[in-house]
């Protein structure tokens, strides 16, 4: 069995992000510090010197020792105020720049290192100068004569240094408060990744960083691997989640995450039961898109009594509706047949009474008159719908607008050949919807007719119903749930014509709505393919 390296916790890896970060601090502190030092050093001790060789310039023995070139005289001076102001070294040089005297013998007779034209001129200097390997600061201030005959003469030249001090010896002086800032900023950051630690755990539910990526990966792919749409959406509207199928089927443009419905075009119905505003959103809503019938179901989201946004799922129902609507033409033909079996009952009926009073021939007559009215219909109907699934369902519209009442009629100019199965299904839901649009504008009046023209124009069927009702009023009757029939069947109106609409979109087509002495709908479906 193989053992995984422990990581870090966050709190582990809080404590070594506040480590590194002290630790850098602290080595930029250093320099800074060495940095300080020496320039303190030399400001405080330059001036030091500096004071030490003006007072030494300036002893009256000093001078005359120059004058009388009394070198013991000069060394004594030199010793005393060397003792005395505790610098490095006290030199004597004379008016060409060799050293007189020194605390080491082997430097006398030796050239004053880095002889500036500064003590020449009969002004002090202050620098940094080399002697024997070591780095020392200097200071070096003119002697002048003080004879009648030397007033005012460079007799000699007084340097004071003092040896500079390695950066290991300045280190070594800052090394415990170093220590001491690395302890207290140790002991913060301890403290400090601890409760940070435990505040981020408390808002990510006790999950370490990569729990918390480790879920991420697995929603996302979650997410881009269902077939359904999933739409989140805060408070203001804007999307804040959206996979591959909710952007699929609200056609989406790229990158939607941030932006508002509005900003992304959703609008209408559509908009309203995403954001929460049609009523009865929540439960599987049905919603037909441009070209898509789609089923939503919303969910709002919530956390400690406060409001975050929703989360919708979506889901791809065009077939299905189109399945459904099949099966209400189906269920149609049925209750077509039923209303035909009191036709053919009473037909029944006038038979067997001709029978039993004996009036034989007259039975044939009668027969035979219905046969061939029968025959003429269905076959002017298939003589000019070859399509067998849009003959058959004008058949039995004709027989169920007869039973109310309606004359519908196929016009003298319809002309169809047979077409591929998918349109001619897409054909039936069509015509289908239409006509039942009609038959029921048409309820409860008198004298009324449907008008069925159907027909190929170029590369598209078109489709004409057109009916002497009260024609239509409103241009919203493709919209879903506009309906101006009777509330007699919640939730189940408000959809034909939206479906048509849906229909014919798919189909690279259009349908559009006028009044010409009643409600004229002329539907056209691109010919050719599979619908988009």
């Amino acid at each position: 069995m193989v053992t995984r390296p422990r990581r870090l916790t966050l709190a582990g890896q809080f404590l070594l992000l506040q480590l590194a970060i002290v630790l850098v601090v602290l080595v930029a502190v250093a320099a800074v510090s060495l940095a300080q030092s020496g320039r303190t050093f030399e400001r405080v001790e330059g001036r030091h010197m500096l004071s030490v060789a003006e007072t030494v310039a300036a002893n009256p023995a000093v001078r005359s020792g120059f004058t009388g070139d009394d070198r013991d005289t000069l060394a004594a001076v030199a010793e005393t105020a060397r003792t005395t102001s505790g610098v490095t070294q006290v030199e004597l040089a004379g008016p060409d720049g060799r050293v007189l005297t020194s605390p080491d013998p082997g430097r006398v007779g030796s050239p004053l290192p880095h002889r500036d034209s500064t003590v020449r001129e009969h002004r002090a200097w202050t620098g940094t100068t080399t002697v024997a390997g070591d780095l020392f600061l200097t200071a070096r201030v003119p002697v002048l004569g003080a004879d009648p005959a030397r007033v005012g003469e460079l007799v000699g030249i007084v340097s004071v240094g003092r040896r500079y001090p390695s950066t290991a010896e300045r280190l070594r002086t800052a090394v415990p408060n170093l220590l001491t800032y690395l302890g207290i900023a140790s002991g913060l950051g301890l403290a400090g990744s601890w409760l940070l630690a435990r505040r981020v755990k408390r808002q990510t539910h006790g999950l370490e960083p990569r729990e918390i990526a480790g879920l991420v990966e697995h929603r996302e792919a979650m997410l881009h691997g269902i077939r359904e749409g999933v739409l989140a959406l805060d408070h203001d509207e804007r999307v804040t989640l959206v996979n591959d199928g909710a952007a699929a089927l609200l056609a989406l443009p790229p990158d939607p995450v941030g932006r508002t419905l509005a900003e992304l075009g959703v609008d209408g119905r559509l908009y309203d039961v995403l954001t929460g505003r049609a009523a009865g959103s929540g439960a599987d809503e049905a919603v037909i898109g441009t070209d898509r019938v789609l089923v939503l179901n919303r969910m709002p989201v919530r956390s400690r009594d406060r409001a975050l946004g929703s989360v919708t799922t979506l889901r791809d129902r065009t077939e299905l509706v189109a399945l459904q609507r099949e099966l209400g033409t189906t269920r149609t033909a049925s209750d077509t047949l039923r209303a035909q079996t009191h036709e053919f009952a009473n037909q029944l009926h006038t038979i067997s009474g001709l029978i039993q009073i004996g009036e034989y021939d007259e039975v044939l007559r009668f027969v035979d008159a219905l046969s061939r009215r029968r025959a003429a219909l269905d076959e002017d109907l298939v003589s000019r719908v070859e399509d067998p699934a849009l003959a058959a369902l004008l058949i039995a519209k004709t027989s169920l607008a007869a039973e109310r009442g309606v004359d519908l009629r196929l016009s003298p100019v319809s002309r169809l050949p047979r077409v591929e199965p998918d349109l001619s299904a897409d054909l039936t839901t069509v015509v289908g919807n239409l006509v039942d649009n009609a038959l029921d504008a048409l309820a409860g009046r008198s004298g009324t007719w449907v008008e069925v023209t159907v027909g190929v124009d170029r590369d598209a069927v078109r489709v004409t119903v057109r009916d002497n009702g009260p024609g239509v009023t409103s241009a919203d009757v493709f919209t879903q749930g506009y309906t101006t029939k009777p509330e007699a069947y919640p939730g189940e109106r408000g959809f034909g014509l939206a479906l048509v609409r849906v229909v014919c979109t798919r189909r690279g087509g259009e349908v559009t709505v006028g009044n010409d002495g009643g409600a004229v709908f002329t539907a056209r479906l691109a010919l050719g393919g599979r619908p988009t």
